[in-house]
């Protein structure tokens, strides 16, 4: 796995765009994502849909890459951490956990986040419905801001179409940035990308396996 990245600025703040699906707050020390959806591929076998448990293996794999790489203490989750009820993929994700004593995680609930307060404080995740840390606003779903915060948000796995000769086309996940907001991709690697959502005035950062680019 190769971690490629790409430094901007908003607000002063220096923040680290990865080809992983993940941000970097320098200041904060914080790993930033989006829409982990663990859970679904036990959902999918539950409803006899064949699916291997690889699948979170692997996105659970990058994560811990991630974590090493930059060195941090924080992790928060800009919503859908879970992606249905109690199922098997939960005590995956525990065990997991157990290799991160100081790892502290925040996750901003999403409309996928439906798991009780009792497993939440199993996991050790603190669970908000926001995340204020000026300058900026944490939140599941890309609003428009009413305010000076600039938000952060995930939601909608964001991607890029781009053409190629003939009918050749390539779909990329991206993170999309305007004057205000930030929508970052989904981290799991089993979700669909909407390439029909564009903000106005949106940049966009695609990445691949080896490379960020800017559109």
């Amino acid at each position: 796995m190769k971690i490629s990245t790409k430094n901007i600025i908003i607000n002063d703040e220096a923040l680290t765009l990865t080809n992983q699906r993940a941000l970097f707050w320098k200041r904060e020390n914080a790993l930033i994502i989006s829409d982990v959806h663990i859970g679904k591929t036990a959902h999918f076998r539950k409803h006899g849909i064949p699916m291997p448990n690889a699948i979170l293996q692997h996105d659970l794999e990058r994560l811990k890459t991630l974590i090493l790489h930059f060195k941090t203490q924080k992790l928060w989750i800009v919503g859908d951490l879970f992606h249905a009820e109690n199922n098997g993929d939960m005590s995956t994700f525990k065990l997991w956990l157990e290799q991160f004593e100081n790892l502290e995680i925040t996750l901003i609930k999403g409309n996928h986040d439906r798991l009780s307060n009792t497993l939440m404080d199993d996991f050790n995740i603190k669970v908000e419905t926001e995340l204020m840390v000026p300058p900026f606003q944490f939140i599941h779903e890309p609003m428009e801001q009413e305010n000076d915060m600039f938000s952060i948000s995930g939601h909608i796995h964001p991607g890029v179409m781009i053409k190629g000769k003939g009918k050749q086309k390539l779909r990329l996940p991206c993170f999309q940035v305007t004057n205000n907001q930030m929508i970052l991709p989904a981290f799991s690697l089993f979700t669909g990308l909407n390439t029909r959502i564009k903000p106005k005035d949106c940049v966009s950062y695609a990445f691949t396996e080896t490379a960020i680019f800017e559109f």
